[in-house]
């Protein structure tokens, strides 16, 4: 081998033959101590607190997923955005929600109305009635200059209204806002709209999403949270993603996160083995989508699901 050769490579090639068999018989130590460690965070925070029915894995889904309704779109999160969103066919309905301080499950993503409303204050300290009073199409604009929404009657809607307009419509939720007892008002308003199997609840925060386990009794199917996602990652890893039993039906995945690569086709690979939905957000580019829907994603959030429907179409 070459002197240039050494050079491009970074390491004389003795020394990586023995870095390479040092790794090797390292290998079953580490393995055992990752796995302790995964088994540590799977107590903690996987394993179903709830015991009973288990919510089966949503399929047959669209793989359109229209984020907040197609916030590029119409305002988000409104019952305008759902509208344009359903026009475009088979489209699942994602949203945000969190209560308000009456104790109703309202779509919002933001803790306060300051970004998406003409109102100011935070949403949980706010009543449906107030809420309601506001101009939730106020901010919208598809330009930076005008604001077609404005004045036009876009409300800030409940999630009960969303379920009463669209009766037979996937819908995937994510919990937001810190209200205690958040988690059990969204659920008690999933089971009286009968919705339980073709609703996915979701939220970054593991506590939220395990609270919200418990108050379903496990008939809703939940998206992975980022300690349970970073536990089922390692565990990938280590090839043992198929030997452990998980509360969670679903992953919803950045496609990179601060630069760095989060979802491959080999984890979309190893979820699906371990009978898992993989949805990547928030997708907007034309060729993100078609890479993601080429590796087998189950759904793609997108922000432009006009697009997508187009791309999901074969156009």
């Amino acid at each position: 081998m070459t002197h240039a050769t050494i050079e491009r490579n970074g390491t004389r090639p003795d020394v990586a033959a023995r870095g390479r068999a040092l790794l090797r018989a390292a290998v079953p130590y580490t393995g055992n101590l990752l796995t302790s460690a995964a088994g540590a965070v799977l107590g903690r925070h996987v394993q179903d607190p709830a015991p009973g029915p288990k919510a089966p894995v949503p399929t047959g889904w669209p793989a359109n997923f229209a984020h907040r309704g197609g916030a590029e779109i119409a305002p988000e999160n409104t019952l305008e955005a759902f509208r344009a969103a359903a026009d475009l066919g088979d489209v699942v309905l994602e949203l945000d929600v969190q209560a308000s301080a009456d104790g109703t499950a309202v779509l919002m993503h933001d803790l306060t109305v300051d970004r998406t409303t003409d109102g100011t204050g935070a949403v949980a300290l706010m009543s449906t009635a107030e809420l309601q009073r506001l101009d939730a199409g106020h901010a919208f604009t598809p330009d930076g200059r005008t604001f077609p929404w404005r004045g036009r009657g876009v409300r800030v809607p409940t999630l009960a209204e969303v379920y009463d307009a669209y009766p037979d419509r996937c819908v995937a939720i994510e919990l937001k806002g810190n209200r205690p007892g958040a988690e059990e008002i969204v659920w008690r308003t999933i089971r009286a709209a009968g919705a339980e199997e073709r609703t996915l609840v979701a939220t970054n925060r593991t506590a939220s999403i395990r609270r919200f386990r418990q108050a379903s009794g496990g008939t809703v199917p939940t998206a992975a949270a980022i300690t349970e996602f970073a536990a089922f990652r390692l565990l990938c890893l280590l090839g043992l993603h198929g030997r452990h039993a998980l509360p969670f039906q679903g992953l919803q995945v950045p496609d990179t996160l601060l630069g760095l690569r989060v979802l491959t086709p080999g984890l979309v690979r190893s979820a699906q083995q371990a009978g898992l939905r993989v949805d990547a957000w928030t997708i907007d580019r034309e060729a993100d989508m078609r890479r993601l829907l080429e590796w087998g994603v189950d759904g793609v959030m997108t922000d432009r699901p006009d697009v997508l429907s187009r791309v999901v179409r074969g156009g």
